[in-house]
């Protein structure tokens, strides 16, 4: 169920995002590591689904805060996102609670201090193993402040994998 739930976000967030590849390839990466962490911590099907959902729209609201703000800082990306999300998804089959969880996970996804359960929690771990990863060089601080937000045991082994101590 959730397979195909993905599949239809997947596509409605490529033609959301068509031509920005960038932004395209983002989402696809952080949705699998939001896989990757739900499958080895075990979580339920409703997490799963949040985190999933979360992974492939948290910057959903990237176009949107550069039209009206000329900018893609991350404050107009929370703001702006649940909106865009909430017209992708809302003819969508999926309980409405789950979708009112997306969209505050979404509006709050670059506020750590929010993090509130292990849906937004993986959602933030694996926007974070991107990040690190896109920012290259540049991404020194934001490995130091991965050390402070990890809080699943998958995420922290991950993390000391594939970007070694901080």
């Amino acid at each position: 169920m959730n397979d195909f739930i993905f599949s239809e976000i997947i596509s409605k967030m490529i033609e959301y995002n068509d031509p920005d590849l960038k932004r395209i390839n983002h989402a696809m990466k952080v949705f699998s590591f939001t896989q990757a962490l739900c499958f080895r911590e075990k979580v339920t099907a409703d997490i799963q689904l949040v985190a999933g959902i979360t992974g492939i729209l948290h910057d959903i609201g990237i176009h949107e805060a550069e039209k009206k703000y000329n900018s893609s800082g991350w404050n107009y990306q929370e703001k702006e996102g649940p909106g865009v999300a909430r017209g992708l998804l809302e003819n969508m089959a999926i309980d409405q609670a789950i979708k009112e969880r997306c969209y505050y996970i979404i509006g709050k996804h670059h506020s750590y201090k929010e993090i509130d359960g292990l849906d937004f929690q993986i959602l933030v771990e694996a926007d974070f193993f991107v990040n690190i990863h896109e920012d290259g060089e540049h991404s020194i601080g934001r490995r130091k402040l991965a050390d402070e937000v990890f809080k699943t045991t998958t995420g922290k082994e991950m993390l000391l994998k594939l970007y070694g101590s901080n």
